[in-house]
């Protein structure tokens, strides 16, 4: 119980002022052309958003903080429509400040090729940026991390069309 109220402290003073804050409009330019080159090199799809802190409904619940915040990224995923691109190889970079965690949920079209625990490594290999607070550099070697895999399995081919299919500006939730 002690740690739900520790945990409802936290969050609810991270006010949504706070993604605006340390995300700065020049770090969302240079995250948004980040996102915008990485996506010339493949087929696939790369949002990034970040939350300062998790709703009520997903503080209340007893379940350990890991599994919590998976839950949201899996939700925001499906609320920005991460899923519903032609190859199905949609990624969400998911960062929760009050947490300083970083979720990636990639679509079906990608997850199912890269080797399990892939994503969570990955994220953890952000850990060291987000701690020492610089969030854009975490984002930003994340996008790259994504890049990767995205090239090496939907890389673009010469000629091929590569729509837009989402907006390439990060989310501040």
């Amino acid at each position: 119980m002690w740690q739900q109220w520790t945990r409802l402290f936290r969050h609810r003073w991270q006010g949504d002022f706070v993604a605006r804050h340390v995300i700065s409009k020049e770090a969302l330019a240079r995250l948004t052309a980040a996102v915008e080159q990485a996506e010339a090199s493949h087929t696939g799809e790369i949002r990034i958003f970040v939350e300062a802190a998790l709703p009520n409904s997903y503080l209340l619940s007893s379940s350990p903080m890991a599994q919590v915040v998976r839950r949201r990224a899996m939700s925001m995923f499906g609320k920005l429509h991460v899923w519903d691109t032609q190859y199905n190889n949609g990624v969400l970079i998911y960062l929760l400040l009050a947490e300083k965690r970083l979720e990636i949920v990639a679509d079906r079209g990608l997850n199912d090729r890269v080797p399990t625990g892939t994503w969570e490594r990955l994220a953890n290999g952000m850990g060291t940026a987000f701690k020492a607070g610089d969030f854009e550099l975490g984002l930003t070697q994340a996008v790259h991390e994504v890049t990767c895999l995205l090239q090496a399995h939907f890389p673009l081919g010469a000629g091929q069309d590569n729509p837009n299919e989402l907006p390439n500006e990060p989310v501040l939730g």
